[in-house]
């Protein structure tokens, strides 16, 4: 067996030294412009957090479901908040409830949270994602630009039936 030479290294060659430098001083601007994509970018998702209890998410869940109920859509209540008011979305394995119908234009506070597991929260075909845990009451302001029919989706593995776990926002005029 041959022992490697004592310097087994090559020291850096103009290029290399030049390329090295280049990478450190990117990294710098990049790591610089954190705190500035934070505070100014739009790519945020505004959120408020609560503690609760999946039981007590769960009552308030169903006390609006209750109250704003307009229809059902494949078994699963359609709920119709007043506008500018609170909404509430639950993730449960595998099924986001209620489906929620909001005006285009108006502004509601969105209150997501899990019953049992870690869920991915994600707005299609809107680039929307959100991880969803429970224990926390997660409130977003949303406020639907656009008429249509969306899809939520869980992007976070929760399970076998994880792949059919699909809820609906409508958004009406």
């Amino acid at each position: 067996m041959i022992a490697p030479p004592k310097i087994w290294w090559k020291p850096l060659g103009r290029y290399e030294r030049r390329w090295l430098l280049i990478a450190f001083v990117w990294c710098l601007f990049l790591t610089a412009m954190m705190p500035l994509w934070f505070y100014l970018g739009r790519q945020n998702v505004p959120v408020t957090t609560y503690r609760v209890t999946p039981q007590e998410f769960n009552a308030r869940v169903m006390e609006f479901t209750e109250q704003y109920q307009v229809d059902t859509l494949n078994g699963i209540p359609v709920v119709e908040p007043p506008a500018g008011g609170d909404a509430y979305i639950q993730a449960r394995q595998w099924q986001w409830y209620p489906v929620l119908k909001l005006k285009k234009g108006e502004t509601y506070k969105l209150h997501l949270s899990s019953l049992d597991v870690q869920h991915g929260f994600s707005i299609q075909p809107l680039n929307m994602n959100f991880m969803v845990l429970p224990g926390y009451d997660y409130v977003l302001t949303l406020t639907p630009t656009t008429s249509g029919e969306y899809s939520i989706v869980c992007n976070e593995f929760c399970g076998i039936g994880h792949h059919v776990m699909i809820g609906k926002i409508l958004v009406s005029e």
